[in-house]
């Protein structure tokens, strides 16, 4: 069975090491995913709230703390989280990478070797 790139989609900046070893890690395993540069094309609200949902992670889990400081966004420790997300809609670099979703669930690839848990096995 072979999987499609429609099964694996990784939230990825090339600029990151992080998700570059990511996505050439989900390569190796011989799959082709849906490669989703969220800095170019950022996600919706609903698929915002549909990674968070599926990676069981808070607003604050997935937001990257040193970004906040370089865009001037002041003390997000005071923010709730429909303002963390409204802030990730609108500076989508605030979104911690990568994020890969499989069949198998959804995680938030850092150290990279954590995609290894949720591709799909070949058979």
């Amino acid at each position: 069975m072979s999987t499609s790139a429609s099964d694996v989609t990784i939230y990825h900046n090339p600029a990151c090491g992080t998700s570059r070893n990511t996505l050439a890690l989900i390569r190796e395993a011989g799959i082709e995913p849906r490669v989703v540069e969220y800095l170019k094309t950022p996600p919706d609200r609903k698929t915002l709230l549909e990674l968070l949902k599926k990676t069981k992670l808070s607003p604050r889990e997935l937001m990257r703390e040193k970004e906040v400081a370089k865009l001037g966004l002041g003390d997000s420790s005071k923010w709730s989280d429909d303002e963390i997300i409204d802030q990730m809609l609108k500076h989508p670099v605030l979104m911690n990478r990568p994020i890969v979703v499989t069949p198998r669930g959804a995680v938030l690839s850092r150290p990279a070797e954590t995609v290894l848990q949720i591709l799909p096995s070949k058979s």
